[in-house]
């Protein structure tokens, strides 16, 4: 112990002095601290069963070297010991590595000891909650899992080739820390192996040159942590032998226990690595779809997640952009509560969301009152726009049923989806502390136009030119219907747009037969050539229940019913 320095003693290995084994101790139950030759032990206010000091209960008592303090039934000894080992040097020794083969050769002598220590992992990796507790348990389990070891340390070797030393046991505490070879910590982790440094015969080889810096330990190993790329850890185990070195096939009990560590060290490391995966996964699961985690999860190497899934590049894309009616007008009506309209909001959020991932897609950023939804990322797919508009379709179906019940919170919501596939960046963006799925280019922006173009065009979801020729001849009737709603410049674009109504099947919409959107279309047509008094036929033959002609019908009737002179079938929206 530093002198100065305070220390806890408890059950819980939170404790710089953690004692699990003794039942009357809680889980913090004193504080000490080294005064000059002296011990303070002081109870702590939670702590629940005695003290004894000489025999007494003490509150605070103070402990001179060669006295004791009884917690329960554990005797707590203070005893002056020497000065800290140092570092055992790094000559001379005798260094010898082990190949997977080898180790898989050796037979435990005392395989019930060890695997009634392997039996205690489950328990361990399912209580800890960080890995400064994951290493002091692992070292509890080593500890007792081999029976030569004095020492064991969870060692760190950082970019520069520092080594430090992350927590350290010894099976006698009194004996002082544990100071790791540097330089049998770096070679371990550096060639990713176990290696076995052995003092032992090299003093008996030369006595004369008096290396007492080893005397403390006669062998050490270290035994590599696969964890991260930019990582290097490992389990250093230093002990005494119980007859002389002959050489690693003579000492088969340490050839085992080299093999022992390095099944703790694969556990550790695979939890390590399931950990990380699912940290990462944690963070995209807001964002991606069950089948897109179960890809991801599939293809994860040693190093967790494969990260360049993830980078943003470009890609065919099908986005859709869904967005809720009047919610500006909303707001200022629900001005006296403000917190309700957002709960209500974020339910229909999630009914939006909900069915994007339902279909495979990634949710990208909340806009406000607007859910962003895209295809083709992180992994290609030809049926992108048919899984778009499948999720556009459940949507609408979503919101149909919520407007059916007049006692649904949301019964009032009205919503808008657009559609549109093409090329864009799609990827993880972000900081270390936020990050974000995104996706961004001309084709994010045609599918909000489109979207914004359904209160326009009194229709429920609007596909663009792209999307429609692609979809269009691959689902059945009893999925999906269309109806091409004619060719728009909306304000603030170069180039007009053919826009495509999606709908649901006859069974779903009987407001419109197969028929009257047949109807609809030839009366497209010859709106689009000019021909307005037979557009106006046509439309005008729709039942009273369908909006979407009224805008076509609005602009043949204004111009009684003729096309304007220089008319090239394109409708010029003027404003947003």
């Amino acid at each position: 112990m530093e002198p100065g320095k305070s220390y806890h003693l408890g059950r819980s290995v939170d404790c710089e002095l953690p004692v699990p084994w003794e039942l009357a101790l809680s889980r913090r139950h004193c504080q000490l601290r080294l005064v000059n030759d002296s011990l303070e032990v002081r109870r702590l206010p939670r702590a629940t069963n005695s003290v004894y000091f000489q025999g007494e209960d003490a509150q605070q008592c103070e402990v001179h070297p060669g006295q004791q303090f009884v917690i329960g039934q554990t005797a707590f000894l203070l005893q002056e010991s020497s000065a800290d080992t140092p570092s055992p040097t790094d000559q001379p020794f005798q260094e010898f590595s082990f190949s997977p083969q080898e180790l898989r050769q050796v037979r435990f002598e005392d395989a019930d000891r060890r695997m009634e220590v392997l039996a205690r992992l489950p328990t361990v990796i399912g209580e800890v909650r960080s890995r400064e507790e994951m290493a002091t348990q692992l070292l509890n389990l080593i500890l007792a899992g081999i029976r030569h070891a004095e020492a064991a340390a969870i060692v760190v070797r950082d970019a520069a080739g520092h080594v430090s030393t992350v927590r350290w046991d010894r099976r006698m505490e009194t004996d002082g820390s544990v100071r790791p070879s540097a330089r049998l910590v770096r070679d371990a982790i550096t060639q990713k192996k176990s290696i076995l440094h052995v003092w032992e015969a090299a003093r008996a080889a030369v006595p004369e040159q008096g290396y007492t810096a080893s005397a403390e330990f006669d062998w050490a190993f270290c035994t590599p942590v696969r964890t991260g790329p930019d990582e290097g850890w490992g389990i250093y185990v230093a002990g005494k032998l119980d007859h002389p070195w002959t050489g690693p096939k003579g000492n088969t009990s340490l050839q085992a226990d080299v093999r022992f560590t390095e099944i703790l060290a694969e556990i550790m490391s695979t939890v390590e690595r399931q950990n990380s995966m699912e940290g990462q996964l944690s963070v995209l699961r807001q964002f991606l779809s069950p089948p897109i985690l179960a890809a991801l999860e599939s293809t994860a190497g040693e190093e967790g997640v494969n990260s360049a899934l993830l980078e943003p590049r470009e890609c065919d894309v099908t986005v859709l952009f869904c967005d809720l009616r009047g919610f500006s007008q909303r707001a200022e009506e629900s001005a006296h509560d403000l917190k309700g309209l957002l709960g209500r909001v974020s339910a229909a959020l999630q009914v939006m969301t909900t069915q994007i991932l339902k279909f495979g897609g990634v949710t990208g950023d909340f806009l406000g009152d607007a859910v962003l939804g895209f295809w083709g990322w992180p992994f290609s797919s030809e049926d992108s726009p048919l899984r778009a508009c499948r999720a556009a379709l459940a949507i609408r179906a979503a919101f149909a049923e919520i407007q059916a019940d007049p006692k649904h919170p949301l019964h009032d919501f009205q919503m808008g989806i657009g559609v549109a596939h093409g090329r864009a960046v799609a990827g993880k963006i972000g900081t270390r502390d936020r990050v974000t799925v995104t996706v961004f280019g001309p084709v994010v922006n045609l599918a909000s136009r489109l979207e914004n173009l359904t209160r326009r065009l009194h229709a429920g979801i609007l596909l663009d030119e792209t999307t429609a020729g692609i979809v269009r001849d691959r689902f059945a009737p009893q999925e999906a219907r269309f109806r091409q709603l004619g060719t728009v410049l909306p304000y603030g674009l170069e180039s007009p747009l053919v826009v495509t109504e999606l709908l649901p099947p006859y069974d779903q919409y009987c407001e419109l037969s197969d028929h009257d959107l047949e109807k609809y279309e030839e009366g497209v047509r010859e709106f689009t050539a000019g021909n307005w008094e037979s557009a106006y036929q046509c439309l005008h033959s729709m039942p009273s229940t369908d909006r979407a002609h009224d805008f076509l019908l609005g602009l043949i009737t204004q111009h009684s019913r003729r096309a304007p002179t220089g008319w090239q079938g394109v409708i010029e929206m003027l404003g947003k």
